[in-house]
């Protein structure tokens, strides 16, 4: 655990999530998609975490390389890495889930508005809190699937709200631990600098099996982009959001 977790509390609700996972499934291109029934895991609280890390060339940036130029011999001693560097305090990731429900509701759970949801009531989807400082801990949606029958969709994205697109300078990846069976990974390592807002990975109802997809759809504007990209229709301002009539 390092130094600055332990500055404030965690807000981490307590939920119980199973046994830990001791393998690991990645989502990528040539692997998409993969069933939470058939992994026996469509129950229970599915955990949905984010984490990031500043990408090691950013470290340090071109000073570092020119000093390793001139004193080769400083690359066998160990780095002296900072917890919180300019750099690092201005990458503030923001995970968010838009869902609908089978009873033909919408909505969005997100630190942005104070939408955290509600994990034994509709939507069945709980933010566990915003981290501004990209602590190991990261950020955390849980899903309820024990209510499973009540979720038509979800899409997991995550956003930067405030401060400058910094997805080429940070390695991040959104990782799902099911109640049962191995966790889920999704890394977010393609380089698009400009964009604001990406969409992960969905969860869909499709004839009762839970399906688990990877989207990685990087965009360069807000979640009323993500919206209108799959669908969703909800109006949208700053800081709130309202469903269409």
């Amino acid at each position: 655990m390092a130094f600055w977790d332990g500055l404030w509390p965690r807000r981490t609700p307590h939920f119980d999530t199973g046994s830990a996972a001791t393998n690991s499934i990645e989502l990528t291109k040539r692997r998409p998609a993969v069933s939470l029934d058939k992994q026996g895991a469509a129950n229970g609280n599915l955990r949905v975490n984010l984490s990031w890390r500043m990408r090691t060339s950013d470290i340090g940036g071109r000073s570092k390389q020119n000093g390793l130029l001139r004193h080769p011999f400083k690359l066998f001693k160990p780095d002296v890495v900072q917890a919180h560097t300019q750099g690092m305090v201005n990458v503030d990731l923001d995970l968010g889930c838009l869902y609908e429900l089978t009873d033909g509701s919408k909505g969005v759970v997100q630190p942005l508005g104070g939408f955290f949801g509600s994990l034994n009531s509709p939507p069945y989807v709980q933010l566990s809190g915003d981290d501004r400082f990209g602590a190991p801990s990261g950020e955390t949606v849980f899903v309820n699937l024990d209510h499973r029958e009540s979720i038509k969709r979800l899409l997991v994205f995550v956003y930067i709200y405030d401060r400058t697109p910094a997805f080429d300078r940070t390695h991040a990846k959104v990782t799902l631990y099911p109640s049962n069976g191995p966790r889920i990974e999704i890394e977010l390592d393609e380089r698009h600098p400009q964009a604001r807002s990406c969409a992960v990975v969905s969860i869909e109802n499709v004839k009762g099996d839970f399906v688990v997809r990877r989207e990685v759809k990087f965009v360069y504007g807000f979640q009323a982009e993500l919206d209108r990209l799959y669908g969703w229709g909800l109006q949208w301002g700053r800081g709130y959001k309202t469903s269409k009539v």
